[in-house]
């Protein structure tokens, strides 16, 4: 699998196309490498000319951030924005909405001005270009319904690019009965994936994932690494693991090319 770094390319002359922005989840947690596999795969498939920075990459601040710490927020920050400014980067996309709106939203203060888009809308504007084609395949009649991540979704207001790739898919779109701008939290934002929920009748993940099972879905969707880990753990919670499946949309399109 060809990646090539910005060190490489900048070696060479070039520029590439797009930055992929792989973030901490996508580099190190071995569920969302998966991810990153199948987004991989569908760029070169595309024929995107796209770099990563690697070991030049370091986590974007949003965790220390939510959990109150900004001085460290700022100089991860900081030190990201001075790489990304000495390489030129101009477009970013990454599959993970915290990244996205941390990159997008609250770079731009500290002087890391980017057109920043995450990998559904690349994926989007891939197909409606035409370099990109999606078949239904193995997916073709299942039922799906997709999970709004909270930084995608109510942050950003990315709502279709995500269900415009699912429908792509021959597949049956189903919603939730709190979906789109009444989504429900998975339960990992604001850094609480990194510790332990405070007590209380229900876990969050379950309540969401409960809510998706209403619908009977095949697949729950989702275009979020820690939306990821909620609803695969809620699925376990709910002993559903052998009916329901729990993948990114990435991992959809990729699987449905048979890349």
């Amino acid at each position: 699998m060809n990646v090539p770094t910005m060190a490489e390319m900048a070696a060479q002359g070039k520029q590439p196309e797009v930055l992929f922005w792989v973030g901490c989840a996508g580099s190190f947690d071995d569920r969302a490498k998966k991810i990153t596999k199948a987004f991989v795969k569908i760029l070169n498939k595309a024929k995107v000319e796209f770099a990563v920075l690697g070991t030049e990459e370091s986590c974007s601040g949003d965790p220390a951030k939510r959990a109150g710490n900004e001085f460290l927020f700022q100089m991860q920050a900081m030190t990201n924005i001075e790489v990304l400014n000495a390489y030129e980067v101009k477009k970013i996309v990454t599959a993970c909405p915290h990244c996205f709106n941390t990159l997008k939203n609250e770079y731009p203060q500290l002087g890391g001005n980017y057109e920043v888009v995450h990998h559904t809308e690349l994926l989007k504007s891939l197909l409606d270009d035409g370099r990109l084609t999606i078949e239904g395949g193995q997916f073709k009649g299942k039922k799906i319904t997709f999970h709004d991540p909270c930084y995608l979704g109510r942050a950003n207001d990315v709502y279709e690019a995500p269900r415009d790739l699912i429908k792509k898919l021959d597949v049956e779109l189903i919603e939730m009965k709190r979906c789109k701008t009444n989504g429900l939290c998975c339960g990992a934002g604001g850094a609480q994936m990194f510790k332990e929920p405070e007590k209380g009748t229900k876990d969050i993940n379950v309540e969401r994932t409960e809510e998706a099972i209403e619908v009977k879905p095949d697949i729950i969707a989702t275009g979020c690494p820690f939306c990821n880990t909620m609803m695969t753990d809620g699925v376990k919670t709910t002993n559903k693991e052998t009916e329901i499946e729990v993948l990114d949309i990435a991992e959809l399109i990729a699987n449905a090319e048979d890349l």
